[in-house]
């Protein structure tokens, strides 16, 4: 659906700034000069007339009106900011459905909006960032999780749900520091979560884990029953903060570098849908705003 929007936007640009173009530099003028030419035969002209010879075809006035607008609205979009939904518990407690983001689409290079290829480096994914990318086996659609891994790192996720990483060149794994153990607010079939707090290269933030459930080393890809990944080059390893209620790359695989869409980096609009099973409002109108969330994001 967002490429199917980003093809539709660029469509619309493209069309309304030859409309605009050829009516400053072409249409505009053939008509001032048929107005003068009219005035030189018949010694001047009333004003409606004028006007009227004058006038913009509604096509060419709505074009030339629309054009700066959605222009604007591409570059912004497809350069610096794109808004995103959260629609999925993965990322919680670090973020939750209802929430709106922002993503610095810069932050990961400077792409087209359409075939995605990269016209300017401007940076990396860093460990702990909260990044949106295409998912690998499905690319029209926008994923969010954090990146744990880098090219060249080797991943290992033990059975008590820790994270060890051993950088490309290192010979020993570094465990991932959790500390600040305690029970969540938040309840996933009727268990509390455990949360922790965690921190990944020079970001700390929150994690939770289901205390009763084990992880699915069966389900792991590529090698089944393995908690070890070696990052290949150009390709990064996500997780998301929810750890047994997300689906990353422990079963799907690597984030390839062409994926990346931008870096989350704020909240800008949270929104609440708790209701009751009574309710007659559609789910999908809001029941509250969450004020509190807005800001940024670790």
């Amino acid at each position: 659906m967002a490429n199917t929007f980003s093809l539709i936007l660029v469509l619309v640009t493209l069309v309304t700034g030859v409309v605009w173009a050829l009516e400053k530099f072409v249409w505009g003028k053939k008509r001032l000069q048929k107005v003068a030419e009219v005035e030189a035969q018949t010694n001047g002209l009333d004003a409606a007339l004028v006007e009227k010879v004058k006038a913009q075809p509604w096509w060419i006035e709505n074009s030339v009106s629309i054009f700066p607008v959605i222009a604007f609205v591409l570059v912004l979009r497809s350069f610096i900011y794109e808004p995103f939904q959260i629609p999925s518990g993965s990322m919680m407690p670090t973020l939750l459905v209802g929430d709106f983001i922002l993503v610095e689409k810069y932050a990961y290079g400077i792409k087209d909006p359409v075939w995605r290829s990269e016209l300017i480096e401007t940076g990396k994914p860093e460990r702990g960032d909260i990044a949106v990318f295409k998912y690998p086996p499905q690319p029209n659609i926008d994923y969010i999780k954090r990146v744990v891994g880098l090219p060249g790192d080797t991943v290992r996720y033990s059975s008590k749900k820790e994270i060890c990483i051993q950088p490309k060149g290192e010979s020993s794994c570094t465990q991932v520091k959790l500390s600040n153990v305690e029970e969540s607010p938040f309840i996933q079939n009727g268990i509390p979560l455990i949360q922790l707090d965690e921190k990944l290269g020079e970001v700390g933030h929150q994690i939770l884990v289901n205390p009763l459930r084990g992880d699915r080393v069966e389900a792991y890809q590529p090698r089944s029953g393995v908690n070890e990944w070696v990052v290949p080059e150009g390709q990064y390893f996500v997780m998301g903060d929810n750890r047994d209620n997300s689906a990353d790359s422990r079963y799907w695989g690597f984030v390839p570098e062409a994926n990346l869409v931008g870096k989350a980096v704020g909240i800008w609009i949270s929104f609440e849908f708790e209701r009751g099973a009574d309710s007659v409002l559609p789910s999908w109108i809001p029941t509250g705003v969450r004020f509190n969330r807005i800001g940024g994001i670790n």
